[in-house]
């Protein structure tokens, strides 16, 4: 894929601009441990990216889950990740970018949630974080929570492979 021009403040996040689709793992102690297909999107729009995603069942394609938002640089190697859920969950994540960490990785950025607004009908999760790795034209995508008096454990791993 042939990204358009970017201002400056985006050049460095070029490795993760593009579509990403591939299969994750899911598990957590409240629920069985479960597989999905995802798909996720970063796209420029103006000084930041759009960011799209969305989970299906991979046997049945029956939809799982949906987050879209948008990624802001907010500084240097700081970030900020602006989410809404389709289970009624609303999240600010701010972390850290970091460039050619290591051998083979061109970009990782490690985000954790700042503040989180939950509808009325959502179940409360106390504290999400991320990380996302770009490696190539592969997307490594992890995420923790803390939820129902369970703190800071792994909930999903996803390899995505750029389709886009």
């Amino acid at each position: 894929m042939t990204t358009p021009e970017l201002p400056p403040t985006l050049e460095v996040l070029r490795p993760l601009i593009g579509v990403f689709a591939g299969q994750g793992d899911g598990d957590f102690p409240t629920v069985d441990p479960f597989r999905y297909h995802e798909e996720v999107s970063f796209l420029p729009r103006g000084p930041l990216l759009t960011y799209a995603q969305h989970t299906a069942d991979p046997a049945t394609g029956r939809p799982m889950h949906a987050e879209t938002g948008f990624l802001r640089r907010a500084g240097d190697d700081r970030l900020e990740l602006l989410l809404a859920h389709t289970f009624g969950l609303t999240e600010l994540q701010e972390g850290h970018l970091e460039v050619a960490p290591e051998a083979g990785v061109e970009l990782r950025l490690t985000l954790h949630s700042t503040a989180i607004g939950v509808a009325g009908t959502a179940k409360a999760v106390d504290a999400v974080r991320r990380q996302l790795t770009v490696s190539g034209d592969e997307l490594r995508s992890e995420l923790w929570m803390s939820y129902a008096g369970v703190s800071d454990t792994q909930h999903l791993l996803s390899v995505l492979e750029r389709t886009g």
